[in-house]
């Protein structure tokens, strides 16, 4: 069987998001069981997307992710409100990676005690809908070294940007690419489709692929059946589906940085 594998991953869960993603969802449940077997997914959810409701206040979300979860998926605390409050911008690289990167890099800017607070609401929400909350992934992959802190200070396993897994408390290092689509206009959408087929050939090799999809992309049929498409093709190559959590508990004890050497001794034949 294939080591290799892949995991697929849903940013952006809220109330307000989880219509976009019934029908794709739907489909990779009909996919799996085409395919005689079911394919778990990661959920990052965001607590209180934009400040328009908490996600312990919908009866529906509740029941679908609680449901999702009694199947094997994972859920991920993402953010908490996933839009940046911050004062407006005063260099030409914040400029950049507040305004033009993203509107939404909540973490990007916080202090220690206000990235912490945010961090302990979120897991709070999480509490009360009785959701384990293992890992945390900041909106755009943007953490701030105060948000590193506190991260260091509570009960997650693992947080990520796009290229890595960080083991936590440590901050230990997992290679573990991600494919991504910019879908809000067409132009994007254009370039979406030729940067991810040289991301895709670039990392065929890596041990775990992610595949991080927004809602947006749930919107335009041609990022759609991209993502549908892509699943079906990694599992025709033989990549195993996989959650994040999993990925990190079962197949990749040994992977993390400064355990690298050992494991490339263990795999050296013997003279």
């Amino acid at each position: 069987m294939d080591d290799r594998h892949f995991s697929l991953v849903l940013h952006d869960i809220a109330p307000e998001t989880w219509p976009d993603y019934r029908g794709f969802v739907e489909a990779i449940d009909r996919l799996g069981e085409r395919l005689g077997r079911r394919i778990p997914i990661t959920w990052l959810v965001v607590p209180n997307f934009h400040g328009r409701g908490e996600c312990r206040d919908s009866d529906t979300l509740r029941r679908v992710l609680d449901t999702r979860l009694e199947l094997g998926d994972e859920l991920t605390l993402h953010g908490y409100f996933h839009r940046d409050d911050a004062p407006a911008p005063r260099s030409l690289r914040d400029f950049y990676m507040r305004r033009i990167y993203t509107w939404e890099g909540e973490f990007y800017t916080l202090d220690r005690a206000r990235a912490g607070a945010l961090l302990d609401e979120g897991m709070a929400q999480f509490d009360a809908c009785g959701w384990p909350h293992g890992g945390f992934v900041a909106p755009a992959w943007l953490m701030s070294q105060g948000t590193r802190e506190a991260l260091q200070e509570r009960p997650f396993t693992y947080t990520s940007d796009p290229q890595r897994l960080y083991r936590l408390p440590a901050f230990s290092t997992l290679e573990a690419p991600s494919i991504v689509w910019s879908a809000r206009s067409a132009w994007r959408r254009g370039m979406s489709r030729v940067v991810s087929a040289i991301q895709y050939r670039r990392f065929q090799h890596a041990q775990l692929l992610r595949l991080a999809l927004h809602p947006v992309d749930m919107r335009h049929r041609p990022s759609y059946d991209y993502w549908l498409h892509l699943v079906e093709q990694l599992l025709h190559n033989g990549r195993q589906p996989v959650t994040k959590r999993d990925w990190l508990a079962h197949e990749a004890p040994d992977l993390a940085t400064g355990n690298l050497a050992n494991r490339a001794n263990k795999d050296r034949p013997a003279a």
